[in-house]
């Protein structure tokens, strides 16, 4: 994650991502540098549109949070519905029990 994330800070600042800058900005961060994983990524982002990437990795995530009270929604309609019933077995039990001291 620290390479992607030294690509990213790297193309922030307006710098072009290559091994060597990589391999700056990681060894700042005190990170023990792979030199096959550096060129990897670097190889991985050749021709990429790093802006257009980065917009299109984070449409996802803005409709999530919308979704998520409709979800919990359904999720409470669920659990009201089981409720009675799972009261019902409780009592019915609790009166065995009692039932059973009294014999």
């Amino acid at each position: 994650m620290e390479y992607i994330y030294a690509a990213m800070l790297i193309h922030k600042t307006g710098g072009k991502v290559d091994e060597a800058a990589v391999k700056k900005v990681l060894e700042a961060a005190g990170v023990q540098v792979d030199e096959a994983r550096v060129k990897a990524l670097v190889a991985s982002l050749d021709g990429v549109n790093i802006d257009e990437a980065i917009e299109k990795a984070s449409v996802p995530v803005a409709a999530a949070p919308a979704a998520a009270p409709a979800a919990e929604g359904k999720a409470d309609e669920k659990k009201a519905e089981k409720k009675p019933e799972e009261d019902k077995k409780t009592e019915e039990q609790a009166a065995a029990g009692l039932g059973a001291l009294f014999g």
